[in-house]
């Protein structure tokens, strides 16, 4: 039987460098992949592409009224796997959909995204909260803070300052806003010098 897999991470901990060795390694051996990502991230266009280099055309972009299931079932029946990226923001119904194709296409899904948005909040992510609920297989991939720790946590900067409100989708690529995976210690450190307190 299929799976639904969630792979989740801390930003640069190498998600969707490992998507994409995962659609190399099918394509590899004959086989057809169909790569999805959300609409939302615009960064790069109809591209999935990582940080130090390896990109790829998606097969489809969708949007939050899309209907993945039917989308897939309709014109990608045949793909030996669906490969998710940022699939945080995947809506509720959406990862639903995910393990429908699992159950009724007998096709495996492997979603890739964060498990939380910058303010540490599960509920930040629908699409990552459903994940972790539904998913018959879930793996942390690891990666590690400035200070060599383990980092766990997205946090967000605005001009080199660190920030726990706003919106959870602001696309970053202008030199005001930073994305960094720290570790707990340093995430503190930072919200002291910035003189920065939780809500």
């Amino acid at each position: 039987m299929a799976k639904l897999y969630f792979r989740y991470g801390a930003m640069g901990c190498g998600k969707t460098m490992q998507l994409l060795q995962v659609a190399f390694n099918y394509e590899e051996r004959g086989h057809q992949v169909c790569v999805i990502k959300p609409a939302t991230d615009t960064k790069n266009g109809d591209k999935i592409l990582t940080r130090i280099g390896p990109e790829r055309e998606t097969d489809l972009c969708f949007t939050k009224d899309t209907d993945i299931f039917t989308a897939i079932a309709t014109d990608f029946a045949g793909v030996s796997c669906v490969l998710v990226d940022e699939s945080q923001f995947l809506t509720k119904a959406q990862a639903d959909q995910l393990m429908q194709i699992t159950i009724q296409l007998d096709i495996p899904v492997m979603a890739y995204g964060l498990r939380l948005n910058f303010r540490q909040e599960d509920g930040g992510f629908e699409g990552a909260t459903r994940l972790l609920q539904i998913a018959h297989d879930i793996e942390e991939i690891k990666t590690i803070c400035e200070c060599g720790h383990k980092a766990t946590m997205n946090c967000r900067f605005l001009n080199n300052k660190i920030v726990l409100d706003g919106p959870d989708v602001l696309i970053d690529g202008t030199s005001k806003i930073e994305y960094r995976a720290l570790c707990p210690a340093c995430v503190e450190k930072y919200k002291k010098e910035n003189h920065v307190h939780s809500n």
